[in-house]
Protein backbone atom coordinates (compact mmCIF):
# COMPACT_ATOMS: atom_id res chain seq x y z
CA UNK A 1 0.00 0.00 0.00
CA UNK A 2 3.00 2.35 0.40
CA UNK A 3 6.13 2.92 -1.65
CA UNK A 4 8.35 3.90 1.28
CA UNK A 5 8.35 4.03 5.07
CA UNK A 6 8.59 7.29 7.00
CA UNK A 7 12.23 6.66 7.86
CA UNK A 8 13.47 5.65 4.43
CA UNK A 9 13.68 8.69 2.12
CA UNK A 10 17.02 10.47 1.54
CA UNK A 11 18.53 13.03 -0.84
CA UNK A 12 19.02 10.29 -3.45
CA UNK A 13 15.23 10.09 -3.75
CA UNK A 14 14.98 13.70 -5.04
CA UNK A 15 12.00 14.21 -7.41
CA UNK A 16 10.58 10.72 -6.77
CA UNK A 17 6.83 10.32 -6.58
CA UNK A 18 6.07 8.52 -3.31
CA UNK A 19 3.11 7.17 -1.35
CA UNK A 20 3.49 7.31 2.45
CA UNK A 21 1.20 6.08 5.21
CA UNK A 22 1.47 6.70 8.92
CA UNK A 23 0.35 8.62 11.98
CA UNK A 24 0.25 12.41 12.19
CA UNK A 25 2.83 13.28 14.81
CA UNK A 26 2.28 17.02 14.59
CA UNK A 27 0.81 19.71 12.32
CA UNK A 28 2.40 23.17 12.10
CA UNK A 29 0.27 25.91 10.52
CA UNK A 30 2.23 28.66 8.78
CA UNK A 31 -0.78 30.29 7.15
CA UNK A 32 -0.44 29.62 3.45
CA UNK A 33 1.64 26.54 4.14
CA UNK A 34 1.24 23.58 6.53
CA UNK A 35 3.86 21.09 7.70
CA UNK A 36 2.90 17.57 8.75
CA UNK A 37 5.29 15.33 10.66
CA UNK A 38 4.30 11.85 9.50
CA UNK A 39 5.44 9.01 11.77
CA UNK A 40 5.68 5.24 11.63
CA UNK A 41 7.94 2.68 13.30
CA UNK A 42 10.85 3.56 11.04
CA UNK A 43 10.99 7.33 11.56
CA UNK A 44 9.46 10.71 10.71
CA UNK A 45 9.09 12.41 7.34
CA UNK A 46 8.22 16.07 6.97
CA UNK A 47 5.36 16.70 4.54
CA UNK A 48 4.75 20.15 3.02
CA UNK A 49 1.16 21.14 2.18
CA UNK A 50 0.96 24.32 0.05
CA UNK A 51 -2.18 23.65 -2.03
CA UNK A 52 -5.19 25.69 -0.76
CA UNK A 53 -7.69 22.83 -1.06
CA UNK A 54 -5.36 20.39 0.69
CA UNK A 55 -4.73 22.93 3.45
CA UNK A 56 -8.46 23.09 4.19
CA UNK A 57 -8.62 19.30 4.32
CA UNK A 58 -5.63 19.09 6.67
CA UNK A 59 -7.22 21.56 9.10
CA UNK A 60 -9.80 18.89 9.89
CA UNK A 61 -7.11 16.40 10.89
CA UNK A 62 -5.40 15.94 14.24
CA UNK A 63 -2.61 14.21 16.09
CA UNK A 64 -2.57 10.39 15.79
CA UNK A 65 -4.85 10.37 12.73
CA UNK A 66 -3.74 7.76 10.22
CA UNK A 67 -3.33 9.21 6.72
CA UNK A 68 -2.07 8.34 3.27
CA UNK A 69 -0.01 11.01 1.52
CA UNK A 70 1.03 11.09 -2.10
CA UNK A 71 3.68 13.57 -3.11
CA UNK A 72 7.08 14.37 -4.55
CA UNK A 73 10.40 14.32 -2.71
CA UNK A 74 12.46 17.49 -2.68
CA UNK A 75 15.58 18.63 -0.88
CA UNK A 76 14.99 20.92 2.07
CA UNK A 77 16.15 24.53 1.64
CA UNK A 78 19.64 25.34 2.84
CA UNK A 79 19.72 26.09 6.56
CA UNK A 80 16.41 24.26 7.20
CA UNK A 81 17.70 20.71 7.29
CA UNK A 82 17.08 18.75 10.46
CA UNK A 83 20.25 17.01 11.60
CA UNK A 84 18.41 15.19 14.43
CA UNK A 85 16.50 12.80 12.16
CA UNK A 86 17.74 10.62 9.29
CA UNK A 87 15.16 12.02 6.86
CA UNK A 88 16.09 15.60 7.83
CA UNK A 89 17.59 16.43 4.44
CA UNK A 90 14.34 16.00 2.46
CA UNK A 91 10.63 16.73 2.59
CA UNK A 92 7.63 15.52 0.61
CA UNK A 93 5.41 18.04 -1.18
CA UNK A 94 1.87 16.64 -0.89
CA UNK A 95 -0.37 16.31 -3.94
CA UNK A 96 -3.02 14.13 -2.24
CA UNK A 97 -3.98 13.42 1.35
CA UNK A 98 -6.39 10.64 2.25
CA UNK A 99 -7.76 9.96 5.72
CA UNK A 100 -7.44 6.28 6.64
CA UNK A 101 -8.48 6.44 10.30
CA UNK A 102 -9.36 9.20 12.75
CA UNK A 103 -8.32 9.33 16.40
CA UNK A 104 -9.81 10.52 19.66
CA UNK A 105 -7.65 12.96 21.62
CA UNK A 106 -5.03 10.71 23.27
CA UNK A 107 -5.01 10.65 27.10
CA UNK A 108 -1.36 11.73 27.03
CA UNK A 109 1.02 13.24 24.48
CA UNK A 110 2.75 10.47 22.55
CA UNK A 111 6.24 11.94 22.75
CA UNK A 112 9.58 11.17 24.36
CA UNK A 113 10.14 11.67 27.20
CA UNK A 114 6.66 10.66 28.31
CA UNK A 115 5.00 12.84 30.97
CA UNK A 116 2.16 10.45 31.88
CA UNK A 117 2.04 8.36 35.06
CA UNK A 118 2.79 4.64 34.78
CA UNK A 119 -0.84 3.67 35.51
CA UNK A 120 -2.09 5.73 32.56
CA UNK A 121 0.64 4.39 30.29
CA UNK A 122 -0.27 0.79 31.10
CA UNK A 123 -3.99 1.40 30.69
CA UNK A 124 -3.31 2.76 27.19
CA UNK A 125 -0.29 0.60 26.48
CA UNK A 126 -1.15 0.39 22.77
CA UNK A 127 -0.60 4.17 22.64
CA UNK A 128 2.47 4.12 24.86
CA UNK A 129 4.06 1.60 22.51
CA UNK A 130 3.81 4.11 19.64
CA UNK A 131 6.52 6.21 21.25
CA UNK A 132 9.87 5.84 19.43
CA UNK A 133 11.71 4.87 22.63
CA UNK A 134 9.25 2.04 23.32
CA UNK A 135 9.49 0.78 19.76
CA UNK A 136 13.29 0.79 20.01
CA UNK A 137 12.96 -1.43 23.09
CA UNK A 138 10.83 -3.94 21.18
CA UNK A 139 13.32 -3.88 18.30
CA UNK A 140 16.15 -4.60 20.74
CA UNK A 141 14.12 -7.39 22.33
CA UNK A 142 13.70 -9.00 18.91
CA UNK A 143 17.39 -8.54 18.08
CA UNK A 144 18.51 -10.13 21.36
CA UNK A 145 16.22 -13.12 20.76
CA UNK A 146 17.47 -13.58 17.21
CA UNK A 147 21.12 -13.29 18.28
CA UNK A 148 20.63 -15.95 20.97
CA UNK A 149 18.65 -18.23 18.66
CA UNK A 150 21.37 -18.05 16.00
CA UNK A 151 24.18 -18.62 18.51
CA UNK A 152 22.57 -21.65 20.12
CA UNK A 153 21.53 -23.13 16.76
CA UNK A 154 25.14 -22.83 15.57
CA UNK A 155 26.19 -24.75 18.70
CA UNK A 156 23.91 -27.73 17.92
CA UNK A 157 21.02 -26.75 20.21
CA UNK A 158 17.54 -27.40 18.87
CA UNK A 159 14.50 -25.35 19.80
CA UNK A 160 11.73 -27.37 21.45
CA UNK A 161 8.49 -26.04 22.94
CA UNK A 162 7.28 -27.55 26.20
CA UNK A 163 3.74 -27.42 27.67
CA UNK A 164 2.40 -24.43 29.57
CA UNK A 165 -0.46 -26.53 30.96
CA UNK A 166 1.09 -28.97 33.40
CA UNK A 167 0.61 -30.37 36.90
CA UNK A 168 1.20 -28.61 40.22
CA UNK A 169 4.69 -29.20 41.59
CA UNK A 170 6.61 -27.67 44.47
CA UNK A 171 9.14 -25.30 42.88
CA UNK A 172 9.29 -22.23 45.13
CA UNK A 173 6.41 -19.98 44.03
CA UNK A 174 2.67 -20.54 43.99
CA UNK A 175 1.17 -21.95 40.81
CA UNK A 176 -1.56 -20.38 38.72
CA UNK A 177 -4.37 -22.94 38.50
CA UNK A 178 -6.47 -23.63 35.39
CA UNK A 179 -9.74 -25.57 35.89
CA UNK A 180 -10.47 -28.46 33.52
CA UNK A 181 -13.92 -28.59 31.85
CA UNK A 182 -13.47 -32.19 30.70
CA UNK A 183 -12.23 -33.39 34.10
CA UNK A 184 -14.45 -31.68 36.70
CA UNK A 185 -12.73 -30.98 40.00
CA UNK A 186 -9.28 -31.32 38.47
CA UNK A 187 -6.86 -28.57 37.52
CA UNK A 188 -3.89 -27.84 35.33
CA UNK A 189 -1.14 -25.54 36.56
CA UNK A 190 0.59 -22.98 34.39
CA UNK A 191 4.25 -23.98 34.24
CA UNK A 192 6.54 -22.03 36.57
CA UNK A 193 9.38 -23.17 34.31
CA UNK A 194 10.12 -26.02 31.88
CA UNK A 195 12.45 -27.61 34.49
CA UNK A 196 11.06 -31.15 34.49
CA UNK A 197 10.24 -31.16 30.77
CA UNK A 198 13.74 -30.16 29.75
CA UNK A 199 15.17 -32.94 31.92
CA UNK A 200 12.80 -35.35 30.19
CA UNK A 201 14.10 -34.07 26.84
CA UNK A 202 17.63 -34.97 27.91
CA UNK A 203 16.41 -38.45 28.87
CA UNK A 204 14.78 -38.57 25.42
CA UNK A 205 18.21 -38.13 23.80
CA UNK A 206 17.72 -34.59 22.47
CA UNK A 207 21.24 -33.75 23.78
CA UNK A 208 21.04 -29.94 23.45
CA UNK A 209 17.75 -28.06 23.86
CA UNK A 210 16.65 -24.43 24.16
CA UNK A 211 13.50 -22.33 24.03
CA UNK A 212 12.25 -18.87 24.93
CA UNK A 213 9.91 -20.17 27.58
CA UNK A 214 6.90 -18.40 29.05
CA UNK A 215 6.90 -18.86 32.83
CA UNK A 216 4.03 -18.19 35.23
CA UNK A 217 4.42 -17.58 38.96
CA UNK A 218 1.81 -16.39 41.41
CA UNK A 219 4.12 -14.40 43.67
CA UNK A 220 4.42 -10.86 44.97
CA UNK A 221 5.62 -8.46 42.29
CA UNK A 222 8.61 -6.10 42.33
CA UNK A 223 10.74 -4.19 39.83
CA UNK A 224 12.31 -7.33 38.34
CA UNK A 225 9.29 -9.66 38.67
CA UNK A 226 6.08 -10.12 36.73
CA UNK A 227 3.43 -12.87 37.00
CA UNK A 228 4.48 -14.00 33.53
CA UNK A 229 7.91 -13.58 32.06
CA UNK A 230 10.25 -15.07 29.46
CA UNK A 231 13.24 -17.31 30.16
CA UNK A 232 16.11 -18.16 27.87
CA UNK A 233 16.00 -21.83 28.79
CA UNK A 234 18.66 -24.35 27.78
CA UNK A 235 19.84 -27.82 28.78
CA UNK A 236 22.81 -30.02 27.76
CA UNK A 237 23.55 -33.73 28.08
CA UNK A 238 26.95 -35.19 28.96
CA UNK A 239 27.98 -31.80 30.34
CA UNK A 240 29.49 -30.47 33.56
CA UNK A 241 29.18 -26.99 35.03
CA UNK A 242 32.15 -25.68 33.03
CA UNK A 243 30.49 -26.77 29.77
CA UNK A 244 27.24 -24.95 30.58
CA UNK A 245 29.07 -21.82 31.74
CA UNK A 246 31.20 -21.80 28.58
CA UNK A 247 28.14 -21.94 26.31
CA UNK A 248 26.39 -19.19 28.26
CA UNK A 249 29.46 -16.94 28.27
CA UNK A 250 29.71 -17.19 24.49
CA UNK A 251 25.99 -16.47 24.18
CA UNK A 252 26.13 -13.37 26.40
CA UNK A 253 29.27 -12.21 24.60
CA UNK A 254 27.40 -12.46 21.27
CA UNK A 255 24.48 -10.43 22.64
CA UNK A 256 26.72 -7.58 23.81
CA UNK A 257 28.67 -7.56 20.55
CA UNK A 258 25.69 -7.75 18.16
CA UNK A 259 23.26 -5.55 20.10
CA UNK A 260 25.42 -2.97 21.89
CA UNK A 261 28.67 -3.23 19.92
CA UNK A 262 30.54 -3.95 23.17
CA UNK A 263 33.27 -6.55 23.57
CA UNK A 264 33.11 -8.32 26.94
CA UNK A 265 35.83 -10.63 28.15
CA UNK A 266 35.41 -14.25 29.08
CA UNK A 267 35.69 -16.32 31.16
CA UNK A 268 33.58 -14.36 33.60
CA UNK A 269 34.73 -13.94 37.19
CA UNK A 270 33.78 -16.79 39.53
CA UNK A 271 33.08 -16.53 43.25
CA UNK A 272 31.59 -19.03 45.68
CA UNK A 273 28.32 -18.37 47.45
CA UNK A 274 30.08 -18.23 50.83
CA UNK A 275 32.73 -15.77 49.63
CA UNK A 276 30.12 -13.61 47.91
CA UNK A 277 28.21 -13.23 51.16
CA UNK A 278 31.36 -12.70 53.24
CA UNK A 279 32.77 -10.08 50.90
CA UNK A 280 29.69 -8.34 49.47
CA UNK A 281 26.78 -9.38 51.72
CA UNK A 282 24.87 -10.75 48.74
CA UNK A 283 24.63 -13.90 46.62
CA UNK A 284 24.22 -11.58 43.62
CA UNK A 285 26.94 -9.00 44.26
CA UNK A 286 27.30 -5.78 42.31
CA UNK A 287 31.03 -5.60 41.68
CA UNK A 288 31.01 -2.27 39.87
CA UNK A 289 32.14 -0.61 43.10
CA UNK A 290 34.82 -1.69 45.55
CA UNK A 291 33.42 -1.71 49.06
CA UNK A 292 33.90 -4.84 51.11
CA UNK A 293 32.58 -6.26 54.35
CA UNK A 294 35.14 -7.13 57.03
CA UNK A 295 34.89 -9.64 59.86
CA UNK A 296 35.88 -7.84 63.07
CA UNK A 297 34.42 -10.39 65.51
CA UNK A 298 37.65 -10.96 67.42
CA UNK A 299 38.33 -7.23 67.91
CA UNK A 300 34.74 -6.19 68.67
CA UNK A 301 34.29 -8.89 71.33
CA UNK A 302 37.03 -7.16 73.36
CA UNK A 303 35.02 -3.94 73.50
CA UNK A 304 32.74 -3.03 76.40
CA UNK A 305 29.62 -3.22 74.23
CA UNK A 306 27.47 -6.03 75.69
CA UNK A 307 25.77 -6.96 72.38
CA UNK A 308 29.16 -7.50 70.75
CA UNK A 309 30.42 -9.59 73.65
CA UNK A 310 27.45 -11.96 73.29
CA UNK A 311 27.29 -12.06 69.46
CA UNK A 312 28.65 -14.94 67.43
CA UNK A 313 29.40 -12.85 64.32
CA UNK A 314 30.25 -9.14 64.07
CA UNK A 315 30.80 -7.58 60.67
CA UNK A 316 31.77 -4.07 59.57
CA UNK A 317 31.35 -1.97 56.44
CA UNK A 318 33.40 1.15 55.72
CA UNK A 319 31.30 3.99 54.26
CA UNK A 320 31.95 7.61 53.35
CA UNK A 321 31.50 9.98 56.28
CA UNK A 322 27.73 10.05 56.86
CA UNK A 323 25.45 12.60 58.46
CA UNK A 324 23.37 11.62 61.48
CA UNK A 325 20.25 11.88 59.32
CA UNK A 326 21.63 9.37 56.82
CA UNK A 327 22.67 7.00 59.59
CA UNK A 328 19.15 7.15 61.05
CA UNK A 329 17.72 6.36 57.61
CA UNK A 330 20.02 3.33 57.29
CA UNK A 331 19.04 2.17 60.77
CA UNK A 332 15.35 2.35 59.89
CA UNK A 333 16.04 0.52 56.62
CA UNK A 334 17.92 -2.33 58.37
CA UNK A 335 15.20 -2.68 61.00
CA UNK A 336 12.31 -2.61 58.51
CA UNK A 337 13.65 -5.02 55.89
CA UNK A 338 16.03 -7.26 57.85
CA UNK A 339 14.87 -7.00 61.46
CA UNK A 340 18.41 -6.12 62.52
CA UNK A 341 20.06 -3.30 64.47
CA UNK A 342 23.13 -1.47 63.25
CA UNK A 343 25.60 0.63 65.20
CA UNK A 344 28.31 2.98 63.99
CA UNK A 345 31.48 4.91 64.66
CA UNK A 346 32.42 7.98 62.63
CA UNK A 347 36.20 8.20 62.39
CA UNK A 348 36.82 11.93 62.45
CA UNK A 349 37.99 14.44 65.00
CA UNK A 350 36.46 14.19 67.50
CA UNK A 351 35.46 10.51 67.29
CA UNK A 352 31.66 10.03 67.38
CA UNK A 353 29.06 7.31 67.12
CA UNK A 354 26.59 5.43 69.29
CA UNK A 355 29.15 2.78 70.31
CA UNK A 356 32.36 4.85 70.22
CA UNK A 357 32.43 5.11 74.02
CA UNK A 358 32.65 1.31 74.33
CA UNK A 359 35.94 1.12 72.42
CA UNK A 360 39.10 2.15 74.23
CA UNK A 361 41.82 3.92 72.24
CA UNK A 362 43.87 0.77 71.64
CA UNK A 363 40.84 -0.97 70.07
CA UNK A 364 40.08 2.09 67.96
CA UNK A 365 43.66 2.02 66.69
CA UNK A 366 43.33 -1.70 65.97
CA UNK A 367 40.11 -1.09 64.03
CA UNK A 368 41.79 1.63 61.98
CA UNK A 369 44.62 -0.74 61.13
CA UNK A 370 42.40 -3.74 60.36
CA UNK A 371 39.76 -2.08 58.22
CA UNK A 372 41.95 0.07 57.21
CA UNK A 373 40.84 3.69 57.66
CA UNK A 374 43.10 6.48 56.40
CA UNK A 375 40.57 9.30 55.89
CA UNK A 376 37.34 10.42 57.54
CA UNK A 377 34.91 7.49 57.33
CA UNK A 378 31.82 6.08 58.98
CA UNK A 379 31.98 2.40 59.90
CA UNK A 380 28.67 0.57 60.27
CA UNK A 381 28.58 -2.56 62.43
CA UNK A 382 26.08 -5.40 62.52
CA UNK A 383 26.07 -8.40 64.87
CA UNK A 384 23.98 -11.56 64.98
CA UNK A 385 23.43 -14.61 62.79
CA UNK A 386 25.95 -15.07 59.99
CA UNK A 387 23.68 -14.75 56.95
CA UNK A 388 21.32 -12.05 58.24
CA UNK A 389 24.24 -9.92 59.46
CA UNK A 390 25.97 -10.07 56.10
CA UNK A 391 22.78 -9.49 54.09
CA UNK A 392 22.01 -6.38 56.14
CA UNK A 393 25.40 -4.83 55.42
CA UNK A 394 25.17 -5.96 51.79
CA UNK A 395 21.86 -4.15 51.36
CA UNK A 396 23.35 -1.00 52.94
CA UNK A 397 26.32 -1.31 50.58
CA UNK A 398 23.99 -1.34 47.57
CA UNK A 399 21.84 1.48 48.93
CA UNK A 400 24.86 3.75 49.38
CA UNK A 401 26.48 3.00 46.04
CA UNK A 402 23.73 2.31 43.52
CA UNK A 403 23.12 5.95 42.58
CA UNK A 404 26.81 6.38 41.75
CA UNK A 405 27.12 3.17 39.72
CA UNK A 406 28.19 3.67 36.13
CA UNK A 407 25.24 2.86 33.85
CA UNK A 408 27.30 1.72 30.86
CA UNK A 409 29.63 -0.51 32.87
CA UNK A 410 28.84 -4.22 32.84
CA UNK A 411 30.24 -6.59 35.46
CA UNK A 412 29.39 -10.25 34.90
CA UNK A 413 30.23 -13.06 37.27
CA UNK A 414 29.26 -16.55 38.30
CA UNK A 415 28.29 -17.37 41.88
CA UNK A 416 28.87 -21.08 42.57
CA UNK A 417 28.69 -23.74 45.28
CA UNK A 418 25.32 -22.93 46.80
CA UNK A 419 23.99 -24.87 49.80
CA UNK A 420 21.20 -27.24 48.82
CA UNK A 421 19.28 -27.06 52.10
CA UNK A 422 18.45 -24.57 54.82
CA UNK A 423 16.73 -25.06 58.14
CA UNK A 424 13.20 -23.72 58.40
CA UNK A 425 12.41 -22.74 61.99
CA UNK A 426 8.70 -22.53 61.30
CA UNK A 427 8.33 -26.14 60.12
CA UNK A 428 11.31 -27.37 62.17
CA UNK A 429 12.67 -29.21 59.12
CA UNK A 430 15.28 -28.94 56.40
CA UNK A 431 13.92 -27.48 53.15
CA UNK A 432 15.48 -26.96 49.69
CA UNK A 433 17.14 -23.59 49.18
CA UNK A 434 16.21 -23.68 45.49
CA UNK A 435 14.67 -26.47 43.43
CA UNK A 436 15.28 -30.05 44.41
CA UNK A 437 16.85 -31.34 41.17
CA UNK A 438 20.45 -30.14 41.69
CA UNK A 439 23.28 -32.68 41.89
CA UNK A 440 25.02 -32.61 45.30
CA UNK A 441 28.77 -32.18 45.42
CA UNK A 442 29.18 -34.94 48.02
CA UNK A 443 27.90 -38.38 48.91
CA UNK A 444 27.91 -37.63 52.66
CA UNK A 445 24.40 -36.56 53.58
CA UNK A 446 24.58 -36.78 57.38
CA UNK A 447 24.62 -32.99 57.88
CA UNK A 448 22.23 -31.25 55.41
CA UNK A 449 23.79 -27.85 56.20
CA UNK A 450 27.04 -29.00 54.58
CA UNK A 451 25.55 -30.38 51.35
CA UNK A 452 26.75 -28.11 48.54
CA UNK A 453 25.11 -28.26 45.14
CA UNK A 454 26.55 -28.08 41.64
CA UNK A 455 24.64 -24.83 41.11
CA UNK A 456 25.72 -21.61 39.43
CA UNK A 457 24.01 -18.24 39.16
CA UNK A 458 24.83 -15.67 36.47
CA UNK A 459 24.94 -12.14 37.90
CA UNK A 460 25.13 -8.86 35.99
CA UNK A 461 25.55 -5.58 37.89
CA UNK A 462 24.00 -6.99 41.04
CA UNK A 463 21.02 -8.57 39.27
CA UNK A 464 20.59 -12.34 39.12
CA UNK A 465 20.14 -12.97 35.40
CA UNK A 466 19.72 -16.69 35.74
CA UNK A 467 20.23 -19.79 37.77
CA UNK A 468 21.39 -23.20 36.62
CA UNK A 469 22.78 -26.48 37.86
CA UNK A 470 23.98 -29.94 37.01
CA UNK A 471 20.92 -32.16 37.56
CA UNK A 472 20.48 -35.43 39.41
CA UNK A 473 20.22 -38.25 36.85
CA UNK A 474 19.59 -41.21 39.20
CA UNK A 475 16.26 -42.02 40.83
CA UNK A 476 17.73 -43.23 44.12
CA UNK A 477 19.73 -40.02 44.57
CA UNK A 478 16.80 -37.84 43.52
CA UNK A 479 14.54 -39.49 46.07
CA UNK A 480 17.22 -39.14 48.75
CA UNK A 481 17.42 -35.39 48.15
CA UNK A 482 13.63 -35.15 48.27
CA UNK A 483 13.62 -37.05 51.53
CA UNK A 484 16.18 -34.69 53.10
CA UNK A 485 14.17 -31.74 51.77
CA UNK A 486 11.07 -32.94 53.64
CA UNK A 487 9.11 -33.88 50.52
CA UNK A 488 6.98 -36.77 51.75
CA UNK A 489 6.80 -40.04 49.83
CA UNK A 490 3.12 -39.61 48.93
CA UNK A 491 3.85 -36.10 47.61
CA UNK A 492 6.87 -37.36 45.65
CA UNK A 493 4.70 -39.99 44.05
CA UNK A 494 1.86 -37.56 43.32
CA UNK A 495 3.90 -34.67 41.89
CA UNK A 496 7.09 -36.17 40.49
CA UNK A 497 6.45 -39.81 39.60
CA UNK A 498 6.64 -39.13 35.85
CA UNK A 499 10.17 -37.71 36.30
CA UNK A 500 11.28 -40.31 38.82
CA UNK A 501 10.10 -43.08 36.55
CA UNK A 502 11.92 -41.56 33.56
CA UNK A 503 15.18 -41.53 35.55
CA UNK A 504 15.07 -45.34 35.54
CA UNK A 505 15.40 -45.53 31.74
CA UNK A 506 18.99 -44.52 31.08
CA UNK A 507 19.17 -40.84 32.01
CA UNK A 508 22.39 -39.15 30.85
CA UNK A 509 24.33 -36.72 33.07
CA UNK A 510 22.93 -33.29 32.19
CA UNK A 511 22.69 -29.67 33.27
CA UNK A 512 21.47 -26.32 32.11
CA UNK A 513 20.36 -22.84 33.04
CA UNK A 514 17.43 -20.45 32.73
CA UNK A 515 18.21 -16.77 32.11
CA UNK A 516 15.63 -14.03 32.49
CA UNK A 517 15.26 -12.36 29.10
CA UNK A 518 13.35 -9.42 30.58
CA UNK A 519 15.97 -8.81 33.26
CA UNK A 520 18.75 -8.91 30.67
CA UNK A 521 16.93 -6.37 28.51
CA UNK A 522 16.22 -4.17 31.53
CA UNK A 523 19.97 -3.84 32.15
CA UNK A 524 20.94 -3.44 28.49
CA UNK A 525 18.41 -0.59 28.19
CA UNK A 526 19.33 1.02 31.55
CA UNK A 527 15.79 0.65 32.86
CA UNK A 528 14.77 0.31 36.49
CA UNK A 529 11.90 -2.14 35.93
CA UNK A 530 11.10 -5.02 33.59
CA UNK A 531 7.72 -3.34 32.99
CA UNK A 532 9.59 -1.10 30.56
CA UNK A 533 10.78 -3.98 28.35
CA UNK A 534 7.67 -6.19 28.38
CA UNK A 535 5.12 -5.25 25.69
CA UNK A 536 2.03 -5.71 27.87
CA UNK A 537 3.03 -5.84 31.56
CA UNK A 538 0.96 -6.08 34.73
CA UNK A 539 1.12 -3.63 37.63
CA UNK A 540 3.06 -4.37 40.81
CA UNK A 541 -0.15 -5.90 42.20
CA UNK A 542 -0.43 -8.21 39.18
CA UNK A 543 -3.35 -6.31 37.62
CA UNK A 544 -3.74 -5.73 33.89
CA UNK A 545 -5.04 -2.17 33.58
CA UNK A 546 -5.52 -2.29 29.82
CA UNK A 547 -7.51 -5.54 29.73
CA UNK A 548 -8.97 -5.13 33.25
CA UNK A 549 -7.74 -8.52 34.46
CA UNK A 550 -8.16 -10.53 36.57
CA UNK A 551 -11.92 -10.27 36.05
CA UNK A 552 -15.03 -11.97 37.30
CA UNK A 553 -16.42 -14.95 35.36
CA UNK A 554 -20.04 -15.42 34.33
CA UNK A 555 -22.05 -17.85 36.47
CA UNK A 556 -22.79 -19.93 33.38
CA UNK A 557 -19.09 -20.48 32.76
CA UNK A 558 -18.48 -21.32 36.41
CA UNK A 559 -21.28 -23.89 36.33
CA UNK A 560 -19.78 -25.43 33.19
CA UNK A 561 -16.49 -25.81 35.07
CA UNK A 562 -18.36 -26.98 38.19
CA UNK A 563 -16.78 -24.23 40.26
CA UNK A 564 -18.56 -22.32 43.01
CA UNK A 565 -17.33 -19.10 44.59
CA UNK A 566 -18.26 -19.02 48.27
CA UNK A 567 -17.03 -15.61 49.35
CA UNK A 568 -15.84 -13.19 46.65
CA UNK A 569 -13.03 -10.91 47.76
CA UNK A 570 -13.35 -7.32 46.59
CA UNK A 571 -10.10 -5.48 46.07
Amino acid sequence: MRTHTCGELRNKDYKKSVLLQGWIDAIRDHGKMLFISLRDRYGITQVVVDDEKLIENVKGLGAEYVVEIKGTVRERPSGMKNQDIETGGIEVVASRIKLLSSSKVPPFVIKDPVMAKDELRMKYRFLDLRRPSMQRKLVMRSKVINTIRNYLSENNFIEVETPCLTRTTTEGARNFLVPSRNFPGKFYSLAQSPQIYKQLLMIAGIDRYFQFARCFRDEDQRADRQPEHTQIDLEMSFADDKDVMGIVEGMIQSVFKDVLGIRIKKPFERITYKNALEKYGSDKPDTRFEMFITDITEIAKRSDFRIFKEAKFIKALILPLLSRKMIDELSDFADKYYGTKISYISFKEPLSGNIAKFFPKELIDELKSTLPIDTEKTVVFCAGKWKRTLETLGAIRNRINIENATKDEYKLLWVTDFPLFEYDDESDTWVPCHHIFTMPNTDNFKDPSKIIGKQYDLVLNGVELGSGSIRIHRRDLQEKMMEIGNIRKDKRSREYEFLLSALEYGAPPHGGIAIGLDRLLMILLNEESIQEVIPFPKTTTGFGLMENVPSEIDEEKLRELRIGIKSPVNR
